[in-house]
């Protein structure tokens, strides 16, 4: 660009060059410059909830009387447009800046203000007006619950919710299909498919349960603890009117937190989030992984069941299909473990009064979210869609030694042991060789071998 595609503005470190039709100011500008470390900028999610952040300072800035009517109405609507996801292109910082995140508080402040002047066509300023009561410090902690909290509402719990009733119609669906269960990879004792769905669905219900009692810890809020958690220059009522105020915007219930110090100087609730995420992301893993192996074949593998076929598996290979969807969820997964260290190490990065590795805390929760969320609906469609190869099931089933698992009372685990080695050796139906290699009645065998009689 040349010279004239700029303006000069001016922050209290003296003049920058500002690209002419950008709406934010000097300090975002600097960050950009400063900050050229990669291309990741803040989520749209966090954006458009520093935008509810503002919008709900304003309302209680105006009713304290702090903001002119005016103004205070001003920035509220171009807070509101932050808030609805418009201007996000206006957000160009690094996500790697500043520890507290103020270069993206104070290029939310800059964009507002710049809107707001334009529509009082008067001044509008970004640090005394539309951050008036607040801090970076505050705001940046205060946003990591609300974009969180948001996106577990709104994207991730009903993902989750819609996963677990899936899996519950498979699982009813297939209460009566018998199959060879597998421990270490090998086969075990019978269970029937439903039983074994039924386990995914208690991890995904245990899961959920997990994440909803961490939001409790997510609604509480920073807002009002300023700079070091003293509140100073924030009146007194402020912290109750921008809860309510930022309640009402929001649609979720939030308080100031009980401690602002705490608040301000660690991250420990997003740790604990991101800890159930990471535990959910587990359950979701190990759920891919058993629909892989279930699906694997079709001849040389399990071949229990078969997903959907949704795409050409092979460039090379005519015919191959692969388990597409299941393979997508474990690299989402393993993401979201990798995020949980990054949050980990960040949220132990408190100094004194403030953390400072706010920006990476946020940005991997949201992530988290996100890519959980898709997982959630991924598996919900592979585990809706498969269908049943009952037949291998069944074969597996009969030819399986480990079913004289249940003679064990009637004539010892070695007896038991000679029959299940002779009946893989030859092949053969447990049933048919321990009549021969028993003197019990083969009526009673075979009810004793029963696999339904064994779930």
């Amino acid at each position: 660009m040349t010279h004239s595609q700029y303006r000069i503005e001016t922050d209290s470190l003296g003049d920058v060059e500002v690209p002419l039709e950008a709406l934010f100011g000097a300090q975002t500008q600097r960050a950009v410059s400063n900050f050229a470390i990669s291309n990741m900028v803040m989520p749209k999610r966090f954006i458009a909830s520093l935008g509810l952040i503002k919008a709900a300072a304003a309302n209680a800035n105006t009713e304290l009387v702090l903001l002119d009517e005016d103004i205070g109405k001003a920035i509220y609507d171009a807070a509101m447009e932050l808030a609805k996801g418009h201007h996000s292109e206006q957000f160009p910082v690094d996500v790697f800046q500043t520890g507290s995140g103020t270069s993206t508080n104070m290029n939310a402040n800059e964009v507002i203000a710049t809107l707001a002047s334009r529509q009082l066509q008067k001044p509008v300023h970004p640090n005394d007006m539309v951050n008036c009561s607040q801090s970076s410090n505050d705001v940046i902690p205060t946003a990591i619950h609300l974009s969180a909290q948001l996106a577990l509402e709104q994207q991730l719990l009903p993902a989750l919710k819609s996963l677990i009733a899936v899996t519950l119609a498979k699982e009813q669906a297939l209460a009566g299909q018998l199959k060879t269960g597998r421990t270490h990879l090998m086969d075990a004792m019978p269970i029937s498919l439903g039983q074994e769905l039924s386990a995914w669905r208690a991890q995904l219900e245990l899961a959920l349960a997990r994440i909803s009692d961490s939001q409790k810890r997510l609604c509480q809020i920073a807002q009002g603890g300023t700079a070091v958690g003293t509140g100073v220059n924030a009146p007194e009522q402020f912290p109750r009117l921008f809860a309510q105020h930022l309640s009402s915007l929001s649609g979720s219930s939030f308080r100031t937190a009980d401690n602002l110090f705490a608040a301000l100087s660690s991250q420990d609730t997003a740790v604990e989030m991101s800890g159930q995420l990471k535990a959910l992301a587990v359950a979701l893993l190990k759920i891919a992984n058993d629909l892989r192996w279930m699906n694997s074949g079709p001849l040389a593998g399990l071949g229990e069941i078969s997903l959907k076929a949704l795409q050409p598996g092979s460039s090379i290979m005519p015919g191959k299909v692969n388990p597409v969807l299941p393979e997508a969820v474990a690299m989402a997964t393993v993401q979201v473990m990798g995020n949980d260290t990054t949050i980990t190490m960040a949220g132990a990065s408190g100094n004194f009064q403030l953390n400072v590795m706010l920006p990476v805390i946020a940005y991997n929760l949201l992530q988290s979210i996100e890519l959980l969320g898709g997982s959630c609906h991924a598996l919900a469609a592979a585990i809706g869609e498969f269908t049943v190869n009952a037949d291998v099931l069944e074969q597996n089933l009969a030819r399986n030694p480990i079913l004289v698992t249940a003679l064990n009372r009637e004539i010892g685990y070695s007896k038991a042991a000679e029959i299940a080695k002779r009946a893989y050796a030859e092949k053969r139906p447990v049933l048919e060789v321990a009549i021969e290699m028993t003197e019990l009645d083969p009526a009673y065998l075979a009810g004793l071998l029963a696999p339904d009689k064994l779930i």
